[in-house]
């Protein structure tokens, strides 16, 4: 009987870890510790990340759509990441995605009362934003964990860009993302004329936890305020990491700290996902 039951158990068993697998498909688990990439604005300073699940990609479009019914991008194509998303856009895709698949939404998001740590004078939504603790639900990356991750986390080569010290190997920027390989000084004209635009994701090299266009492509959301203070716990802007088609290669640069409204818009500015683990 004891024979039979293990028999029967272990198809059970082996239907829930698929499910589960099925769940964090296109996800790496980053291992957590120190940062051991010299190029990197914490390393040395004794900040230590914990495990954590993030995005093999960028947000597609397709998977934007899946959740939210819309598509605000300005450069439409299913496997193009999604643009034109604010920051609370983000948030908000990440708590519906997370009801879909019947996880616990990680952000608990109030509409109506205005959050007093947003200092900023320009944005007018202001969302009060707060953490589910202990939710498995969808998340934005910390700064601290994008800037772990995008430089291999333990894995790390001490590379400049996210997988590589040559841009052109990882990541779409200005000067490679239209008709023709740019040269000189960056305009807008330039570029325009260029028919500049995203691509789709996972096309230029991984970087050594296999995570794909953390240089280039589109800037990344972060769910922190931006501040000279790590976990800074009010501000102006939000952070954003990772640089875009549009930009320069020192925007790509895995240590490079960017910063937006959170009501901010833009044809370069979109995200990924991480999960706790």
């Amino acid at each position: 009987m004891k024979k039979l039951l293990i028999i029967l158990l272990i198809p059970i068993m082996l239907v829930a870890s698929a499910c589960s697998q099925e769940k964090l498909d296109n996800f790496v688990l980053v291992k957590g510790g120190t940062f051991i990439n010299s190029k990197s604005n914490l390393y040395g300073k004794n900040v230590t990340i914990s495990d954590f699940y993030i995005g093999i990609y960028e947000v597609s479009q397709k998977e934007w759509i899946d959740v939210m019914e819309n598509n605000p991008s300005e450069f439409k194509g299913d496997n193009l990441p999604i643009e034109m998303v604010s920051w609370y856009d983000s948030v908000e895709y990440c708590n519906k995605r997370s009801i879909k698949e019947k996880l616990k939404p990680y952000y608990n998001i109030d509409k109506d009362k205005k959050d007093p740590n947003n200092e900023s004078n320009n944005d007018d939504i202001k969302w009060t934003v707060t953490i589910n603790s202990g939710a498995n639900g969808y998340r934005l990356p910390t700064e601290a964990e994008w800037e772990y991750a995008a430089g291999g986390g333990q894995k790390s080569n001490s590379y400049t860009y996210s997988g590589s010290d040559n841009a052109d190997d990882v990541a779409w920027y200005w000067v490679n993302s239209g008709d023709e390989y740019l040269s000189g000084e960056w305009f807008w004209s330039t570029i325009e004329n260029n028919n500049n635009k995203t691509k789709s994701i996972g096309v230029k090299k991984a970087n050594e936890l296999g995570l794909y266009d953390m240089s280039g492509n589109v800037r990344e959301w972060c769910w922190d305020w931006y501040g000279e203070a790590l976990d800074s716990k009010s501000g102006s802007v939000r952070v954003w990491r990772g640089g875009g088609w549009i930009g320069d290669t020192h925007a790509c640069e895995s240590s490079y700290r960017g910063n937006f409204e959170a009501n901010g818009k833009g044809s370069d500015q979109g995200f990924r996902v991480c999960r706790s683990k």
